[in-house]
């Protein structure tokens, strides 16, 4: 893979996800990466993979801080395990 494409890539997934929150429209990666994919089809898989990460991120770091804000003095420590 050309380092050009990859970076391409991930930049595009980060403005997409980022237009998707601000439209409100959790469909527009799809939407993305089919029209991506319609020219080339190495360039959608870098994209699909960069959106698949930063939305793995998010709900990493959403766990995190849901954990540490629990932990806070005063507050009760509950687990919420997901499997």
């Amino acid at each position: 893979m050309s380092r050009l494409a990859q970076d391409l890539a991930e930049q595009l997934a980060l403005d997409t996800v980022a237009a998707a929150d601000k439209l409100g429209d959790e469909s527009l990666p799809e939407t993305i990466a089919k029209s991506v994919g319609a020219s080339s089809p190495t360039t959608e898989e870098l994209f699909r993979t960069a959106v698949r990460t930063i939305m793995a991120e998010r709900r990493a770091r959403k766990l995190l801080e849901d954990k540490l804000k629990a932990a806070e003095p005063g507050q009760s420590v509950i687990a919420t395990g997901s499997g």
